[in-house]
């Protein structure tokens, strides 16, 4: 009784209409939860499933287009009850609407993303990465999703290539909504590769000094950020807990120089491949930029974040104040006007101890 007095005494001296926000934990993020993954079958989607069942969630609904890695999917999760395999593509939106039925959070992973075919494929690129998430974004209206996540990249911050002008509206689609129309949340974030995953420069590198073949270099003073799996799905649930709707959340990455790179695996694999400098591909930028200027004016520092608010604000709800404005710092103009992987690269020493400590198992 004397604690609900306390209680009581609390709420009458809040202002009217202030929001109490209680951050939730992992577990009440996923616990019971029926938690959908679109493209969950590729290299972040495993990690983010494998994470999730971490929490005891009631499923975990994996949705794909490829029914091969779906096969292998189950066998590396032995099979696991909680797993549910869907068959479809994100083109299709009945089969999404169908795959994000009862879900309470969905995790938009499903992309087309070989920068360099995209160039070359640019409506392909468009039907998937931008029409895809058109799809996603109204089936979890439609079926009134709680909370739904984009994954963006780098590439889509002054984008110069097909792959990062679809990821750029495709962020456009889940920031820029108006959340008093729907009972959806949507945030998105926004990370370059993952340091091993399918398709990063590492396994690339380390594939050519194993078969004795030339390591291909684009040009000698490229930079690019670097972000472990575990750190990964680290921001993407902290951008659930922390969001009110339409943010983009970007970690504060450290950089490598890809020639640090080079000279750090051919070390650890006592190898003297010959470097072949071939210029710079379609649509390959120098350094990555995860911040512009004109976003860095509505950004906010928070932990070890930067959150992004939405361009447009398209409804006023300011008892809402999300826990990064109330205890995060906005970004002065003169203090830091973009986020670039040229700004914090990080030295040959530790490069070779983070190599040391996140890729070899």
């Amino acid at each position: 009784m004397k604690k609900l007095f306390h209680i009581f005494l609390l709420l009458s001296f809040l202002a009217p209409g202030t929001l109490i926000h209680c951050v939730p934990t992992n577990h009440e993020l996923f616990e019971n939860k029926r938690i959908v993954i679109i493209g969950g079958t590729g290299y972040l989607g495993r990690g983010i499933a494998a994470e999730v069942l971490k929490y005891n969630p009631k499923k975990v609904v994996i949705f794909s287009r490829d029914e091969v890695k779906h096969y292998f999917m189950e066998k590396s999760f032995d099979n696991n009850p909680k797993i549910q395999s869907i068959l479809g593509d994100v083109r299709d939106y009945d089969a999404v609407l169908h795959g994000t039925r009862n879900a309470d959070i969905v995790f938009h992973v499903a992309a087309l993303k070989r920068m360099d075919a995209l160039e070359c494929n640019v409506q392909e690129a468009v039907k998937t990465n931008i029409i895809g998430s058109i799809n996603v974004f109204n089936a979890c209206i439609e079926n009134d999703v709680p909370k739904a996540l984009f994954i963006s990249t780098d590439k889509a911050c002054l984008p110069i290539n097909a792959y990062g002008a679809c990821k750029f509206v495709s962020e456009k689609i889940f920031t820029n909504y108006d959340p008093s129309t729907t009972k959806t949340k949507f945030v998105a974030t926004r990370f370059g590769n993952i340091f091993d995953s399918t398709g990063s420069v590492v396994p690339f590198f380390i594939r050519k000094i194993q078969n004795g073949e030339d390591i291909t270099l684009t040009d000698e003073r490229m930079t690019r950020f670097v972000i472990t799996a575990e750190d990964a799905s680290k921001i993407i649930f902290d951008a659930l807990r922390y969001s009110v709707g339409g943010e983009i959340f970007v970690k504060r990455l450290t950089s490598f120089k890809v020639t640090d790179l080079i000279e750090v695996l051919k070390e650890h694999f006592n190898a003297n491949n010959t470097v072949r400098n071939i210029g710079l591909r379609p649509g390959e930028k120098l350094h990555e930029v995860l911040i512009n200027e004109s976003e860095m004016g509505r950004a906010y520092l928070f932990n070890d974040y930067f959150v992004i608010r939405p361009s447009i604000v398209l409804h006023d709800n300011s008892a809402d104040v999300p826990e990064y404005v109330k205890h995060g710092n906005r970004i002065e103009a003169d203090h830091l006007t973009h986020f670039s992987s040229d700004q914090a690269i990080m030295s040959k020493e530790t490069l070779k101890s983070y190599f040391e400590q996140n890729f070899i198992k």
